[in-house]
């Protein structure tokens, strides 16, 4: 059962690779477990959302096990959580379409995501589904009455659309929809890429030399770390500008030890990049290598996974098919007897 007595809140991710990198783990995992202890908690697993691009179906199935299992590895409990994978709920594509209606054609198109995704792929190879995903993501939302949504700063214009759209319907229909509100997470919990430093880390960067996968082998990660970027003066100090790749660095090791950037910069000034990136990559393994393991221990037992994804399922349907039906009511259609 949920519990009505706090906040609800609602994130997700993509299920589009077959780990989540450390961008991935200090971005939303670690806020997502603190938030779980303050908020009806509901996580899912965006897999309607990954089919915008192409994607290899073996793959995906596999990477939205894989996915759960690391969530579930960074602290999120599904037994006080709701984790569910996003196709197991099919309220969430019904309530897209009804949005899609009362969405303009000019205020879908000035959605930047979807501008900086085309371009990439070009405007012509972009799927109708591309440019329409805000819509379900405000679906997502709303389905759940969802107060607070834990985004990055990139995804504040996604959640004004579903804002706009929510008090939009319940002008127009009476009202239906929580009117949610951007839960910001801090700009210190971006991390970037440790071979490109002004480029945050993402799974689509064009090398994964810079990413710090969450199932990677410790020695792996150990050498991404001591051959990560950072400047010829030698001199350890904070400066997002001028010491991007060394800023990055003092960052997930604060992070990671819930130390100040001010208190790290004072351990190791003096003692030289090398002797940092040495302490940052053990303090890196030590977080990530427990988390590396019970994943693995998860998919081990898939039948358990598919197990917990149903429970969860069951939770999140008994609470969007109300949603949604109420939404059928309040614009016209004929209920099924």
């Amino acid at each position: 059962m949920t519990d009505t007595s706090k906040p609800r809140l609602l994130s997700g991710m993509q299920p589009s690779a077959d780990s989540l990198h450390l961008g991935n783990y200090i971005g939303a995992l670690l806020s997502w477990k603190a938030l779980q202890e303050t908020h009806d908690a509901f996580f899912f697993l965006a897999d309607l959302h990954a089919i915008t691009v192409p994607q290899d179906p073996a793959a995906l199935r596999a990477n939205t096990r894989r996915t759960t299992a690391q969530y579930i590895a960074a602290g999120i409990d599904p037994t006080r959580s709701t984790l569910f994978v996003q196709s197991h709920v099919p309220a969430h594509a019904e309530l897209a379409w009804v949005l899609n209606t009362i969405t303009g054609f000019g205020e879908a198109a000035r959605m930047t995501q979807f501008k900086d995704k085309a371009a990439k792929q070009g405007q012509e190879a972009a799927s109708v589904g591309l440019f329409t995903y805000p819509i379900l993501q405000a679906g997502d939302i709303l389905l759940y009455q969802a107060v607070d949504v834990p985004v990055g700063e990139d995804q504040r214009q996604h959640v004004e659309l579903t804002r706009d759209l929510a008090t939009r319907f319940n002008s127009r229909f009476g009202d239906t929809f929580t009117v949610p509100k951007p839960y910001i997470l801090k700009d210190t919990a971006k991390i970037y890429d440790l071979q490109n430093p002004t480029a945050k880390m993402s799974k689509s960067s064009e090398s994964t030399a810079g990413l710090i996968w969450l199932l990677d082998d410790p020695k792996v990660t150990e050498k991404k770390i001591m051959r990560a970027v950072t400047d010829a003066d030698g001199e350890v100090r904070f400066d997002r500008e001028t010491k991007p790749g060394l800023a990055n660095l003092l960052t997930i090791f604060a992070i990671l030890t819930n130390r100040t950037v001010d208190d790290v910069v004072e351990e190791f000034a003096g003692g030289g990049y090398g002797t940092l990136k040495k302490a940052l990559a053990a303090v890196v393994v030590e977080t990530v290598a427990p988390i590396r393991e019970r994943t693995l221990e998860l998919l081990d037992d898939p039948g358990e996974l598919d197990r917990i994804l149903g429970v969860n399922a069951d939770r999140a349907n008994e609470v969007a098919e109300a949603t949604l039906a109420s939404v059928y009511d309040r614009v016209g259609l004929l209920p099924r007897r």
